[in-house]
């Protein structure tokens, strides 16, 4: 089953809100990100500077603290409610078997126009799958 994260953003403090994930080497991967203002109303993805917002993010290895590597990898992003502030991040079984076993970190970012928002990051915990086909 996909995780649901509700994520609380203000766009005040320009704070990212933390969210920690795990990823299983050769599974799907699928979490979605519900994100709301600190009034408890959608952050409407909807109406951006330049209209609708769209949605990024990436994740990269993590070799010691405050150090990463680049891009590892970029997550598909799906805006799934753009009225109740809704997007989805995804890998495919590929994507997750090709992360080596460790400690990565990662970043939602939403932009609209020349906007853009450090929406979510933390870290993510990949693991490495255990079972083999038979």
């Amino acid at each position: 089953p996909m995780a649901n994260q509700n994520v609380t953003f203000d766009v005040a403090s320009g704070a990212p809100y933390a969210v920690n994930l795990n990823i299983y080497g050769g599974a799907n991967f699928s979490d979605k990100f519900t994100i709301i203002n600190p009034d408890g109303t959608a952050f409407r993805l909807d109406t951006g500077d330049s209209g609708n917002w769209t949605g990024s993010a990436a994740i990269s290895k993590s070799v010691a603290i405050g150090a990463t590597l680049g891009v590892t990898q970029a997550f598909t992003v799906g805006i799934t409610s753009a009225a109740g502030g809704v997007l989805t991040l995804s890998l495919n079984t590929t994507q997750t078997r090709n992360l080596k076993p460790g400690r990565y970190v990662y970043d939602i970012l939403v932009s609209s126009g020349s906007t853009v928002y450090n929406i979510v990051n933390g870290n993510v915990l990949v693991n490495a799958g255990i079972a083999t086909d038979p």
